[in-house]
């Protein structure tokens, strides 16, 4: 009797392990359609505009764990990162972005304005150059990244 008890537990075991096993070998997430993502993407802009970085946080990462190439979720994931002051995840996200699309000029001026509040100030004026390459005859972000380089890298709520 002991043996065939042991035996429904070793079975029993190995049938929920084999299950498991193969639950966690199929991923059940799936790529976001292109209008899920630019509603994901509107509702962390909704947030960041509240100053709910965390939740915008939680929200893009589910956005860039499903679709890896979306550049605008990416450079969004870095200004929240920045605006909690995790410097190191904030750039990782804009290069990112960059790496996705190099003439991104949101990802440009919110890296250059990183790199000014992290007293990295070479590094701001190339990226400042880039952006006036990109931008001849002006843009919103250069404009707002020259205002922080004019501010000595202080950035306001309203350079969102």
């Amino acid at each position: 009797m002991r043996f065939s008890f042991a035996a429904a537990i070793v079975a029993t075991s190995l049938a929920l392990g084999a299950g498991s096993a193969i639950a966690a070998s199929t991923s059940t997430t799936t790529e976001l359609t292109p209008a899920e993502v630019r509603t994901q993407i509107a509702n962390a802009e909704s947030l960041i505009r509240e100053e709910n970085y965390d939740r915008a946080i939680s929200v893009l990462n589910d956005v860039v764990e499903t679709n890896p190439r979306e550049a605008d979720a990416y450079n969004l994931l870095g200004f929240s990162y920045r605006k909690t002051k995790d410097f190191n995840r904030a750039e990782r996200n804009y290069k990112r972005a960059l790496r996705l699309n190099p003439d991104h000029k949101g990802a440009l001026e919110y890296v250059g304005e990183l790199y000014l509040e992290t007293d990295r100030r070479d590094e701001a004026e190339q990226t400042l150059a880039k952006l006036e390459a990109l931008c001849p005859n002006g843009c919103d972000e250069l404009d707002q990244l020259r205002r922080a380089f004019a501010s000595g890298g202080q950035t306001s709520k309203a350079n969102w």
